[in-house]
């Protein structure tokens, strides 16, 4: 007896593989496994379905502001502004002392003013050197530490010690109100350099 005779009415068709019935498909050939060629289907998102943490920020540790704080903000502007008027202060001071110099000097007295224009002058440059202080501390706001700040605490008392003064001996006048405008400045840089430590304080990287 011979398998796959052609001629066996009782065989498979031709075409049709040994132990498949008649009138049915041939089989579907296995699935592929992954890594022959074929690309694999994703084996999930990543974390596992947890939602993943939002980046930290750099330079900044847990519970250290981000950002300067408004307070400290608003005395950065005042120490600003008063470098101006301290500027200003210092040039019309100085010109005054050299016009009363050349006055004494017109009518043969300048021997005997040179002292008093010499006041004048240290208090011109005083006022000029807490100018160009105030405009220091107001930079380094950004970037200062501890230092800056201690440094505008001490700055800020005693601008208010010499509002004080001049609201005590100015009798009503020009100085108790600057006196008034003195003291309400240094209070709000007094009170941000109290509540703004965490910004000096914060870590560097």
């Amino acid at each position: 007896m011979s398998f796959g005779d052609p001629n066996n009415p009782y065989g498979p068709p031709q075409g049709q593989p040994q132990g498949q019935p008649p009138g049915y498909p041939p089989q579907a050939p296995p699935p592929q496994q992954p890594g022959y060629g074929y690309p694999t289907a994703p084996q999930g998102h990543p974390g596992y379905g947890y939602p993943q943490a939002p980046p930290v920020p750099q330079g900044y540790g847990y519970g250290v502001p981000q950002e300067m704080p408004g307070l400290v903000k608003t005395a950065r502007v005042l120490l600003f502004i008063i470098a101006g008027f301290q500027f200003l202060a210092g040039v019309i001071i100085g010109i005054a002392a050299g016009a009363l110099q050349d006055t004494s000097n017109a009518f043969g007295s300048g021997d005997e003013s040179s002292t008093a224009t010499g006041v004048i002058i240290a208090i011109a440059l005083l006022m000029l050197g807490l100018g160009s202080l105030s405009i220091f501390l107001g930079v380094k706001f950004k970037t200062g530490r501890s230092g800056i700040r201690i440094t505008t605490l001490v700055y800020s008392s005693l601008m208010i010690l010499g509002s004080l003064a001049n609201i005590v001996q100015g009798g009503g006048g020009s100085a108790t109100f600057g006196g008034v405008i003195s003291l309400a400045i240094g209070g709000i840089i007094l009170s941000a350099m109290i509540s703004g430590g965490a910004w000096f304080s914060r870590p560097r990287y």
